[in-house]
């Protein structure tokens, strides 16, 4: 059995050749984090098998392959359905995962691309088990760390995992979409969960020239890192930064539920040229949720037909994207109709040369947030 050490130097090598590390202070800091400290509590691993459509079970600390685990380049399961660790049950569960450790070299990269220095400080908006916390604190020491967490069980773990640790950042329970003004100004501002929109208060507690690393996601799945610079008028703003990165949506940012389904029949239907395979296109589904940015996807078998389907809980608006005799139809209805935004919004992409992620900016205002390519 490969033993800890070892199994650590291999993350730290893997992490380095690949570009995640790219600097020595982060490569100390990596070094000087063993992962496994912070998972304890054990994880949870998909099951793979035709009995369980999405479940998970448990691994805890002490099994054979558990230690592997956490030096595997992969984000780990770590709470399913808000409330339920492994500890708590010993078979498989298939509810929705609600936090991870996220992969290490994902939590590296966003760390190399903040452009800390010495002496700054920082907010992390979404402690998770603390191990991201724990590399801020081994990079710029504690007293420089403040790091927010929504669920107060998964606080209190990571508290602990950083006591044992002997790292003792600044460490607050609450909703990190309100940022945490006791320690403003902050010279950078993270978030190891995903927003669909930057939200004002932590523009406010950024020191103008300051950055914010945030995911920028939707309701259709689609998300990216943006890393925006603060400015002296109370703006931010900035690029996309490429690469697919995705991240649990912040718990206040989570679609509605969807309820009762509009009358899918009682709608008007005509060909569209846009079909719903763009919808399989990380990039392409991006610019469709700028379009439709309240709109959640379901995918129906109607009438021997399968049906790509937009609904918007608040508006009640839907659309239906289906092909039939070799053309693509849309049948839509509700007040606004949502693919005749798409086909605007992705038409004019398309005309633009169909730009990539990192080709659009993000620019947020007292007024509201902006992308455009």
């Amino acid at each position: 059995m490969t033993d800890q050490g070892q199994l650590h130097r291999q993350l730290i090598d893997r992490m380095t050749n690949n570009g995640s590390l790219r600097t020595d202070p982060w490569r100390k800091a990596a070094a000087a984090v063993p992962r496994h400290e912070f998972l304890r509590g054990g994880y949870f691993r998909r099951v793979a098998g035709p009995r369980f459509h999405s479940a998970w079970e448990p691994v805890q600390a002490g099994d054979a392959d558990w230690l592997e685990g956490c030096y595997a380049d992969e984000s780990l399961v770590t709470q399913i359905a808000g409330t339920i660790v492994p500890e708590d049950i010993r078979g498989p569960i298939t509810r929705e995962p609600t936090s991870s450790s996220t992969l290490p070299s994902l939590v590296l990269r966003m760390l190399e691309d903040l452009q800390v220095e010495d002496g700054h400080t920082v907010l992390e908006i979404g402690t998770g088990t603390g191990y991201s916390t724990a590399l801020l604190c081994a990079r710029l020491d504690a007293e420089n760390v403040t790091s927010i967490e929504y669920d107060e069980r998964v606080a209190s773990r990571a508290r602990a995992a950083l006591g044992h640790m002997e790292a003792y950042p600044t460490l607050v329970t609450g909703d990190g979409l309100l940022g945490h003004g006791a320690g403003a100004p902050y010279d950078r501002i993270i978030a190891t969960c995903g927003v669909r929109t930057v939200p004002q208060a932590w523009i406010e507690q950024t020191r103008p020239g300051g950055l914010i690393l945030a995911t920028i996601c939707g309701w259709l799945g689609s998300s990216e890192l943006a890393r925006l610079t603060v400015h002296d008028d109370g703006t931010a703003s900035g690029p996309l930064l490429g690469g697919g990165v995705s991240f649990m949506l912040a718990r206040p940012h989570t679609p509605p539920p969807l309820g009762l389904l509009p009358d899918l029949d009682d709608g008007k239907e005509r060909e569209t040229a846009i079909g719903a395979d763009v919808l399989s296109n990380w990039t392409a589904r991006f610019v469709i949720q700028l379009a439709a940015p309240g709109a959640q996807r379901l995918t129906l078998e109607r009438d021997g037909r399968s049906e790509e389907t937009l609904v918007d809980v608040e508006t009640g608006s839907w659309a239906a994207v289906y092909s039939e005799g070799g053309r693509w139809l849309v049948r839509q209805g509700g007040p606004e109709p949502l693919w005749d935004a798409v086909e605007d919004l992705f038409g004019q992409w398309r005309h633009a040369g169909a730009p990539a992620l990192e080709e659009f900016t993000v620019t947020v205002t007292p007024a509201g947030q902006t992308i455009h390519w």
